[in-house]
């Protein structure tokens, strides 16, 4: 039995107009990385997972490839699998392929096109699956809906270093709501990238194609077709830069001269130089993250490449 319909929860306490303006007013004008997820922006990104410098995608499908029997040992059966940000649902094949009678798999994505259409190809490449989609922002408080579906437990999947978007401080918090969606017997299957050379990194969020420039430009225009804003695109620079104090990869626009924008009925006005911090990307040593989760969880596993580039690990819930 299978669910073809995507369960649309309410997005947000603050609406896109509050939280765009409010980061632009600030002192150093920021932006919500989850505005980069639209259609064109998923898309976009899965074009940044596909590129040579971009070996965090690569890296962790080989690790989950190299090492999905002991993983799904560690799993185990009849779980409600969860999966945060799951996006076209690539590296979930893997788990899906060899897990053991899996209750439900219900992905949760913010692009409800990129959602639906996700869904589909999975009906069709897993006719005996019961897949529960959600529509949602799954960075803010999230209690999933009722489906009528026994599961053993429930086990949250969240490839793709996407904790590291999120400061230490608010990293933390959220593997607090992870732990309290899990329950007590839940664990957590994360993706979290190494420490490593800066050049490394610097080649990865700025590419020769051009990609990920694209990618970071698409806030600027999905603000423009949500709020209504007039950014001039080709005003804006992309920068990518390694800060080595707080261990992340910093994305920034840079206005290319002195201009104003009109964004939700108020004037934005940029001084030539002037960036918009868009998205972190933190980067750990496994102890750094171990401790980060510390709060809530054990870390039981961690698997990583030959290289150290990045890391599975298998969290369970402390008792």
């Amino acid at each position: 039995m299978r669910s073809t319909n995507i369960e649309q929860l309410p997005v947000a306490q603050q609406d896109m107009s509050t939280e765009v303006l409010e980061g632009l007013k600030k002192n150093s004008k920021e932006l919500p990385s989850k505005y980069f997820y639209d259609k064109k922006g998923s898309w976009l990104f899965d074009r940044i997972c596909e590129l040579k410098e971009y070996y965090p995608t690569r890296t962790e499908i080989s690790i989950l490839k190299d090492n999905i029997d002991e993983m799904v040992q560690r799993i185990g059966p009849g779980i409600q699998l969860i999966e945060f940000g799951s996006g076209s649902s690539v590296k979930t094949r893997i788990l899906l392929d060899h897990l053991d009678d899996l209750a439900v798999y219900v992905p949760i994505d913010i692009s409800k096109d990129h959602l639906f259409k996700a869904t589909n190809k999975l009906e069709g490449e897993y006719s005996d699956l019961e897949i529960h989609p959600v529509c949602a922002d799954y960075t803010g408080t999230l209690e999933l809906p009722d489906m009528d579906v026994e599961y053993e437990r429930r086990v949250i999947f969240f490839p793709g270093s996407t904790i590291g978007n999120f400061t230490r401080e608010r990293a933390q918090e959220f593997l607090g709501r992870m732990a309290h969606l899990l329950g007590d017997n839940g664990s957590l299957l994360i993706g979290v990238d190494l420490k490593k050379d800066p050049q490394v990194l610097q080649r990865a969020y700025d590419d020769d194609k051009g990609v990920t420039a694209a990618f970071n430009k698409n806030i600027l225009e999905n603000i423009n077709r949500e709020l209504g804003a007039d950014f001039n695109l080709e005003q804006f620079e992309h920068l990518a830069v390694y800060n080595e104090e707080k261990g992340r990869v910093e994305m920034h626009l840079k206005s290319m001269c002195d201009q104003t924008a009109n964004v939700a009925g108020e004037e934005i006005s940029f001084e030539e130089g002037e960036t918009i911090h868009t998205e972190n990307s933190h980067k750990y040593s496994v102890e750094e993250f171990g401790q980060l989760a510390s709060d809530w969880f054990e870390v039981e596993k961690v698997w990583t490449d030959e290289e150290d580039l990045f890391s599975v690990q298998y969290l369970t819930m402390k008792s």
